[in-house]
């Protein structure tokens, strides 16, 4: 495939992205759920807000809305993006991405465009009543902001085309629970609420394998103070190990990402679409 094709397919993606963003917020059922999630997350952060880190004076509620903002990224990234796809293989819609040229690149970079743009609305909507609310949570430098967007990109590019990877492998959106419950428990030993060294150290070893903990990890980095940096893991924030591994997960994921579709879209047909649709009937 030539570089001219490739960024020709691109620039589809882009172009198509944006038409589904504007789709998503002319929908008032997307719009109602965007809005939806941000207020319950703010609402289970604030219960913990009177609380404290064990043996420290750190508000468990500002911690909390950190790991949400996390979890946000990692649950869009790879959930959402997985489904989205199952669902768009029911209908034809990749089957349609399939028969074009170059289709499958646009169509991931559609998917990267549309998905990254219903995250970042999520974060603003966590972030800006979270800076009112939660004492201790603040962007009040040049290098918080850096760190707040760096996680961003590179936790979206580490999670979004391992969804397309996992939405790739399952045949049906009525077995997004093979995906759904592995993550579930992900996130509950990946450190994503809380600091790692209240864990087993073993546990920590296999945490920090996957891009779940670095992403609650960068997000604390960005928010929270630097005297909060004692009670984690090496007592620092550990930016270059953040964005070292957030940057590895991102090229596994863009590297496989395009294979894995255009190896699952050889197989889609008409013919396999009613073969899946006769089967849900049954």
């Amino acid at each position: 495939m030539s570089v001219t094709a490739t960024a020709a397919a691109v620039r589809g993606g882009l172009t198509a992205g944006r038409i589904e963003i504007r789709q998503s917020l002319a929908n008032a059922q997307d719009v109602l759920g965007m809005l939806f999630i941000p207020a319950v997350l703010l609402v289970v952060a604030l219960f913990r807000r009177g609380s404290d880190i064990g043996g420290t004076s750190f508000s468990l509620g500002s911690t909390t809305l950190a790991g949400l903002l996390g979890l946000t990224l990692a649950f869009n990234g790879f959930q959402a993006v997985a489904f989205n796809l199952l669902m768009e293989r029911e209908d034809g819609t990749l089957l349609r991405a399939k028969a074009a040229p170059n289709g499958m690149i646009a169509y991931l970079t559609s998917k990267i465009v549309h998905s990254a743009a219903m995250t970042l609305i999520t974060t603003v909507l966590l972030l800006v009543p979270g800076l009112l609310l939660f004492d201790g949570v603040s962007l009040d430098s040049a290098g918080s902001w850096f760190t707040l967007a760096a996680v961003l990109v590179l936790g979206m590019l580490a999670t979004m085309p391992v969804g397309a990877v996992l939405g790739s492998v399952l045949t049906s959106p009525r077995n997004i629970g093979v995906v759904m419950f592995p993550l579930l428990a992900l996130f509950g030993v990946s450190g994503i609420f809380f600091p790692m060294t209240e864990a087993p150290e073993w546990l920590q070893w296999v945490a920090q394998l996957f891009p779940v903990y670095w992403l609650g990890l960068g997000m604390r980095a960005a928010l929270l103070p630097d005297e909060f940096a004692a009670v984690e893991i090496g007592n620092s924030w550990r930016y270059l190990e953040t964005f070292c591994a957030l940057g590895a997960w991102a090229a596994i994921g863009l590297f496989l990402a395009p294979v894995v579709l255009r190896r699952m879209a050889r197989k889609e047909s008409g013919s396999a679409i009613e073969e899946r649709r006769k089967a849900a009937m049954q």
